[in-house]
């Protein structure tokens, strides 16, 4: 192995500028990622998702689950959610996340889509809770889904295909300039699991 080969597969940025993202395709094989999907749909303690918009609470058809090394709160779209324990199929998926991005995580909230119908609007993730500029990994199982991009002040946008197994890092500057959704679409009828691996702060 010559001196620069282990840099050869090494995921370029996605971005034009302000924010790292990172996409390293698929680092779960078919067969091992299949068997997550069936754990992480049929033994993950999934709710709807919640959120007090003008005063009134409502309910996601896509349900969530947080779930960390501490019961960690965790407060967006007004709504606060206490960590579950990892268990240990999580905690696996965790080390793998965290040898590829050479980052570690103690946290980690798993979205499930029931088809294409269902996506996320345009947002950043910057919590108050979250680490700054800190690297959130989202890891995809099931469908097939466009995962795009749009930077807040120049509109510039970035789409990319998430596939089963695969990997993705958000880190840097990108949730102080970049938006990003999970765009509907009527052509997936097909669950997506999507487990993004977080970093909470503690004072």
């Amino acid at each position: 192995m010559d001196l620069f080969s282990q840099f050869e597969d090494a995921p370029k940025n996605l971005l034009p500028k302000n924010g790292t993202v990172l996409y390293y395709g698929v680092v779960i094989p078919k067969i091992e990622a299949n068997v997550f999907y069936n754990y992480l749909l049929n033994e993950i303690l999934w709710k709807n998702d919640e959120a007090v918009i003008f005063g009134k609470r409502i309910q996601t058809k896509r349900k969530v689950a947080w779930y960390g090394e501490k019961p960690f709160e965790y407060s967006y779209s007004n709504t606060t959610k206490v960590a579950l324990p990892f268990t240990k199929e999580l905690l696996a998926l965790k080390e793998i996340v965290e040898k590829k991005t050479l980052e570690t995580y103690n946290s980690c909230l798993l979205n499930l889509y029931h088809d294409g119908s269902e996506g996320m609007a345009w947002h950043a993730d910057g919590e108050k809770d979250l680490k700054e500029n800190g690297a959130i990994a989202s890891l995809s199982f099931g469908a097939e889904r466009k995962f795009a991009f749009k930077h807040q002040v120049t509109k510039e946008g970035v789409n990319i295909i998430l596939t089963h197994g695969s990997l993705l890092v958000m880190k840097d500057e990108t949730q102080k300039f970049w938006w990003h959704r999970l765009p509907p679409t009527k052509k997936i009828l097909r669950p997506r699991i999507n487990l993004t691996f977080r970093t909470i702060v503690v004072d």
